[in-house]
């Protein structure tokens, strides 16, 4: 099953505003998504940027027990542990080494970046803390997964 992504920051596989960049403000874009499961329990989120000059992809965001009727994240996401919007989503770390949003950032003259921003529909909540890696929120959600939508956005520094 497929979830649709959009934001109204940008178009999909198109540039991502310079204000959403670690270049810029390093807010988080909005994004709405539609089609999420009504056997949802909870969704989660993973930005990450696969072509990072690293040996995994470079995680930009991690966010979960986002409330299954949620249906979008405003622009600028508080950088807490703990939101209040969505009430009860929380945030982990990034490979920035902060808790919520980092921004696009690729070295200089590496070329384009794509940004993938993956949401996840799990058919039963999780009982995890905040502060999960992307790789410690993705064994929580091992065969939980029941949808999933993505939106990629590209970004390059010269």
């Amino acid at each position: 099953m497929s979830i649709r992504m959009t934001s109204s920051g940008f178009q999909p596989n198109q540039m991502i505003p310079k204000k959403y960049t670690g270049e810029g403000d390093d807010v988080s874009p909005p994004l709405a998504w539609e089609g999420v499961p009504a056997g949802a329990r909870e969704l989660a989120l993973i930005v990450d940027d696969p072509d990072a000059p690293m040996d995994r992809p470079f995680v930009h965001w991690v966010v979960y027990k986002i409330p299954p009727a949620t249906r979008a994240l405003p622009e600028g996401v508080a950088n807490e542990s703990t939101l209040r919007d969505p009430p009860g989503a929380m945030q982990g770390v990034n490979d920035f080494k902060k808790t919520g949003y980092g921004g696009p950032m690729p070295p200089k003259g590496h070329g384009v970046h794509h940004y993938h921003f993956k949401l996840y529909a799990l058919d039963e909540a999780l009982n995890v803390q905040p502060g999960l890696d992307k790789q410690a929120l993705l064994s929580a959600m091992k065969e939980r997964i029941i949808a999933e939508g993505e939106l990629v956005g590209t970004y390059e520094r010269k």
